[in-house]
């Protein structure tokens, strides 16, 4: 097989010019992508509404727009969803994501058009195997099967002509025909819903594969690899697969998990982060390892960016790509090929690099604590459990964290419930180096915890193993792409989970 290597090098050379394109004019990529957009939703309801017909520059597209969140955008939906068409995009809309970005009762249905499928996820991966290819021309990643652990939603019938389930579940039954050729398991485990069932197929019917890559959620690859490894009595998944070469994540932080995959695969394998959500494929790791994700300027989506700050404004101000700043966190607003209209998509990333542009994702807009003025945001807190791991010899599987209020027991602090796979030999330490390191990582954590003045110690409980599994299970959220929340500025996520823990 490994004779397809050059083969498959030989056509990723050949397509990178595409992508050179892009990488190399970025402004006008994007120019152009808004004017297609503009240009082809002009005879919507929306488009008419907004008179598309006569905007022509992005300064009068923005004036004419307002900036959306799903609440706004859901009227348009439900009726695309009760069958009408050409209101948000031109093409007729017959799938919808139902996103679960949170574990919220709510559920959001986000369309998906023909176009946001080709132009947009598949165009996407293959760039991905293409810069790829690119950087690792003697690699058989294509020579087996790539393991797919996502898709805990089967597929939905609205009515004859529209079907919804998560994002995993529409792309697997609107691949193209080469997808199928390299994927496993089959169609039907796939798309499971019963995740422990799950789970012991996918163990099952993967042993004998020759597995190359695997992608999904870091939580439960990690319950399929240990099953797995128990099942064959091997040390490691590189004994079980030895042609396994590349893990593609996203969703969540992988710094928590990364001790644990090295040690439950056995030898270095390169890791690649992909920012994809149910609207649509932004951005991916153009070389593995590298920091900051390659920005896709030419796949069917116009970005915007928000100061954080602006947030929450009546007109909120965001800018272009020519303006972004190293370092400084925005708010993604979108228009898409799918018919999102300045979407505000809850993220926060900030730029690594504008020559490409490379982005990391450090947050959401609505998860984060600052109830007393600390701000912390996901990506303090990865990187401080990260190293709060590794320097206790210890692994995470999931954590929640959230405010206790000021009483007349004490001032405030941050209450942590974490599950552990190998627990600290000292909890103590685990939580003077957790709380060291978000001093280091935000100087807002630091000044309130100086003295104890508004913040005292970090409170850590260590859950039992499966507390969070449980807590998903009871909110009919297990597995897939649902996750736990990491912050919470309230202590309604907490609550619940420590009141699951006590009664089981």
């Amino acid at each position: 097989m490994k004779i397809l290597s050059p083969a498959i090098s030989t056509l990723a050379r050949l397509r990178s010019w595409r992508i050179d394109a892009w990488i190399q004019h970025p402004i006008s990529a994007q120019r152009e992508v808004l004017q297609d957009l503009v240009t082809a939703a002009q005879y919507t309801e929306f488009g008419r509404q907004h008179q598309f017909s006569n905007l022509f520059t992005t300064k009068a597209f923005k004036q004419a727009v307002p900036i959306h969140e799903y609440q706004d955008l859901k009227p348009y939906v439900e009726r695309i969803m009760a069958g009408e068409q050409n209101l948000l995009w031109n093409t007729p809309i017959h799938w919808f994501a139902k996103s679960s970005g949170t574990t919220s009762d709510k559920s959001k249905f986000i369309p998906v058009s023909h176009e946001s499928l080709v132009d947009g996820h598949y165009k996407a991966a293959k760039d991905i195997l293409t810069l790829y290819y690119m950087h690792n021309p003697e690699s058989d990643l294509l020579t087996g099967k790539g393991l797919v652990i996502g898709g805990s939603h089967t597929i939905s019938n609205l009515h004859d002509e529209a079907h919804f389930g998560d994002l995993s579940a529409v792309l697997m039954q609107n691949t193209p025909f080469w997808g199928n050729w390299i994927r496993t398991p089959d169609l039907k485990i796939a798309l499971m819903d019963e995740w422990e069932e799950k789970i012991e197929k996918l163990a099952q019917t993967t042993l004998q594969e020759n597995v190359t890559s695997v992608s999904g959620v870091p939580t439960w690859t990690l319950v399929l690899f240990q099953r797995i490894l128990e099942l064959t009595g091997k040390k490691n998944m590189k004994e079980v697969w030895p042609s396994l070469e590349m893990y593609f994540h996203g969703g969540v932080s992988f710094h928590p998990y990364k001790e644990q995959f090295k040690k439950l695969i056995g030898e270095d394998i390169h890791y690649l982060e992909m920012y994809n959500a149910s609207e649509g494929f932004f951005a991916a790791q153009d070389i593995p390892g590298s920091e900051g994700m390659l920005l896709y300027l030419d796949h069917g989506i116009f970005f915007e960016f928000m100061p954080i700050e602006e947030y929450g404004k009546d007109d909120p101000r965001t800018i272009g790509l020519k303006d972004v700043e190293l370092g400084q966190p925005y708010a993604p607003v979108i228009s898409t090929n799918g018919g999102l209209w300045r979407y505000l998509i809850g993220d926060t990333i900030e730029f690594t690099s504008v020559q490409p542009y490379r982005v990391k994702v450090v947050g959401r807009l609505k998860l984060f604590i600052n109830a007393f003025g600390e701000e912390l945001i996901i990506d303090n807190a990865e990187r401080a459990m990260a190293e709060a791991c590794r320097a206790t010899a210890s692994a995470v599987v999931d954590y929640t964290a959230g405010p206790v209020y000021f009483s007349d027991e004490g001032n405030g602090a941050h209450e942590w419930l974490i599950e552990f796979e190998k627990e600290p030999a000292d909890i103590n330490r685990f939580i003077e180096i957790l709380d060291s390191n978000l001093k280091t990582l935000n100087s807002d954590y630091e000044a309130k915890r100086h003295k104890n003045i508004a913040l005292r110690s970090p409170i850590v409980h260590s859950l039992s193993q499966g507390s969070f599994s449980q807590w998903l299970k009871h909110k009919n959220k297990l597995g897939g792409q649902h996750k736990v929340p990491r912050l919470s500025n309230d202590r309604i996520i907490l609550e619940e989970i420590l009141q699951s823990t006590h009664n089981r």
